[in-house]
C-alpha cells in the first residue's frame, strides 16, 4: 500500500501525541522544546517593544500611571467625541472618576448587539499582551466582559498593567491562558484589505483602538 504525504503527517502527529488506540493523549506530557522567545529583554525593553508593535498596527498608545489613569481615560473619551460608553462589571469604578457628561452603561449580560451598536466606546482591561507580536489577549474575565462588548462598539480603550501583564512571545503567553475561556486576540484596530490592498477599518471590530500602558514603577 502506498503511503501518502497525508499519512506521514498524521503518523508524526500521532507519534508526537503518544496516540494509541483506546487512549486519550495528555497534552501536558508533550515535549515542548521549541524556542519560546527570540531575545533576552528587561521588563522595560519588553514594554517598549509592545508599544512599538502596537503603534505599527495603528493602535494609539498612551503612557500613564495609576494616579493619572482616570484623567487619561476622560481625555481619550473627550477626544473621540464619546457620548456613551460601556464597561464590564469588573472594571474599577475609579477608572471613570474623572469622566463627566458621558452616559456609562454597566453590562451585566443583558445588552444586545443592537444596543451596543449605539454605544460609542468600550473600556476594558486585558488578560495579557504579547510584545513580539503587538497582540492583546482578552479572556472574558470580569474586567474584560463578554466578547461582544469589544467587537461591536467603534472605539475600544484597553488598559494594560506593565510589566506584569506583558510577556515576550506567544509560547510564553499560552501557559497563562485558560483554553476553556473564549479568547479574543487583538493586534491593532479591526482592518481588512481587498485584492487591490485598499485598507478598510472597522469591518469586524472597533475602528479605533486606544491602549493605555500603566507604568507604576517608572523612574
Amino acid at each position: 500500500m502506498t503511503t501518502t504525504s497525508r499519512d506521514e503527517i498524521l503518523r508524526r502527529v500521532r507519534q508526537a501525541l503518544g496516540d494509541q488506540p483506546g487512549t486519550t493523549p495528555d497534552p501536558t506530557t508533550i515535549p515542548r522544546t521549541y524556542q519560546t522567545t527570540h531575545a533576552t529583554r528587561t521588563p522595560e525593553q519588553r514594554t517598549h517593544l509592545l508599544a512599538d508593535n502596537l503603534t505599527d498596527y495603528r493602535a494609539h498608545v498612551h503612557h500613564t500611571d495609576t494616579t493619572a489613569l482616570p484623567t487619561t481615560i476622560a481625555r481619550l473619551l473627550t477626544d473621540h467625541g464619546t457620548r456613551s460608553a460601556v464597561i464590564p462589571p469588573g472594571v474599577p469604578t475609579d477608572w471613570l472618576s474623572a469622566t463627566t457628561g458621558i452616559h456609562i452603561h454597566h453590562d451585566h449580560g443583558e445588552l444586545t448587539a443592537h444596543q451596543l451598536d449605539t454605544i460609542d466606546t468600550v473600556i476594558t482591561g486585558c488578560a495579557l499582551a504579547i510584545a513580539e507580536t503587538g497582540t492583546i489577549v482578552l479572556d472574558t474575565s470580569p474586567d474584560q466582559g463578554r466578547r461582544i462588548l469589544t467587537l461591536v462598539p467603534d472605539h475600544h480603550i484597553c488598559i494594560i498593567n506593565t510589566p506584569t501583564q506583558v510577556v515576550d512571545s506567544l509560547p510564553q503567553a499560552l501557559p497563562h491562558l485558560d483554553p476553556t475561556h473564549p479568547l479574543t486576540w487583538i493586534s491593532g484596530p479591526s482592518a481588512t484589505s481587498d485584492i487591490e490592498l485598499d485598507r478598510v477599518e472597522g469591518v469586524h471590530g472597533p475602528r479605533t483602538l486606544d491602549v493605555i500602558l500603566i507604568h507604576d514603577n517608572r523612574d
